[in-house]
């Protein structure tokens, strides 16, 4: 089992890093999967995820408080405005504008919802 857990964790990692990269891939959710993972395969995958200067303190903030920053937040939600204009400019179908705008929606209320965290 340790194992798939720790092949896991690479391939979330990796999903990560493309995230980093890609504006339309989300890089946090992917690495707090990934820092999951690693929890039960690989405690030293594990320290090292979460010591990292740039991806250790969201994933710390999560851990310890199931806190989301503020900066992270507004990026967050911007981003599902961003996919939901750019839908509506496209031209998709109302069903389909209906459906993502609900989920857009659910996904922005539940980040909204998250404490900002002490540190933040």
């Amino acid at each position: 089992m340790r194992g798939i857990w720790l092949a896991s964790g690479l391939l979330f990692l990796a999903l990560g890093g493309l995230g980093v990269v890609l504006p339309v891939l989300p890089t946090t959710p992917f690495l707090l999967v990934a820092a999951a993972c690693f929890a039960r395969s690989s405690p030293r995958l594990h320290g090292w995820l979460t010591a990292h200067p740039l991806f250790g303190p969201p994933i710390r903030d999560w851990q310890v408080h199931g806190a989301i920053r503020p900066r992270a937040k507004a990026l967050a939600v911007s981003m599902m405005g961003l996919v939901f204009l750019a839908s509506l400019i496209a031209g998709l179908p109302w069903k389909l504008l209906l459906a993502q705008g609900l989920l857009i929606g659910l996904g922005a209320a539940f980040v909204l919802s998250r404490p900002s965290g002490p540190r933040c």
